[in-house]
């Protein structure tokens, strides 16, 4: 069931998104070689409590921390441990903050000191892959032309998409329908968006081939080609001009 939000809901996912904008921000800061990533994941959950939020990720379905925090290879669901950075890689941290009641979704890659070209790349296209996206988030437009632009701006470049994991609808909950994929399957594609509809839009680029698979873990989620990946997520409303409630100060500008 597609749920759309009320002006009054919207103001508090606002407030969130800005809670979620300034972490955004520190935790960029904070991505240095030889930061450990539990570290990033232990300021992350101090500051959300610190705000009076909650953190959406820890406890769901079992997940057993705040961030997710995946490095290089890693495409999603990255478990925080005492790992320490290396120059050279990448990392994509994701995270979700419930405050009064509705939730809030967001992930960056950054890049750990000085990155070879194609990790550059892998991050440029992503990023813009989802600037692209946002553009389309717009009352009458069909939920597969968010869908198309990811695909087709990350296959022109060279690089691929994940087709196991999906954006989504954020609000209430973590994860609300619709499933927004970053290429076009049958199912979904022509739902109408809708004014004040809240999407979690998250291309997940890969640099080689799109196949992946679970680790040991039983989340972090990994290219079998061992090529790096590349996530970016933001909370978008739908509305004539898309709003980004979790802007920060990489959207406006290229990372």
């Amino acid at each position: 069931m597609i749920i759309v939000k009320t002006e009054y809901e919207l103001q508090i996912m606002r407030e969130c998104g800005r809670i979620m904008a300034e972490l955004l921000n520190l935790l960029a800061d904070m991505v240095k070689p030889g930061v450990k990533t539990c570290e990033l994941d232990r300021f992350a959950e101090e500051f959300i409590l610190s705000k009076g939020c909650k953190p959406a990720f820890k406890g769901y379905r079992g997940y057993p921390a705040t961030l997710c925090v995946s490095v290089d290879n890693e495409v999603i669901h990255g478990i925080p441990s005492d790992r320490k950075l290396h120059e050279g890689e990448i990392v994509s941290i994701d995270v979700g903050i419930f405050y009064k009641g509705y939730c809030t979704d967001a992930a960056r890659t950054y890049r750990v000191g000085k990155v070879d070209t194609k990790r550059n790349k892998l991050i440029q296209v992503t990023y813009e892959a989802l600037q692209r996206a946002i553009k389309v988030a717009v009352p009458g437009k069909r939920l597969g032309d968010i869908s198309r632009e990811i695909y087709n701006y990350v296959r022109s470049h060279g690089f691929d998409v994940v087709r196991e994991f999906t954006g989504h609808g954020v609000g209430k909950f973590l994860h609300e329908d619709p499933m927004i994929p970053n290429y076009v399957p049958y199912k979904w594609q022509n739902l109408r968006l809708q004014r004040y509809m809240t999407l979690a839009i998250e291309p997940m680029v890969v640099a080689g081939k799109p196949n992946v698979y679970v680790k040991d873990d039983n989340w972090t989620v990994v290219t079998k080609d061992n090529e790096p990946a590349a996530h970016f997520e933001d909370t978008v409303v739908v509305n004539n001009h898309p709003e980004v409630l979790t802007a920060d100060s990489l959207i406006d500008s290229p990372p």
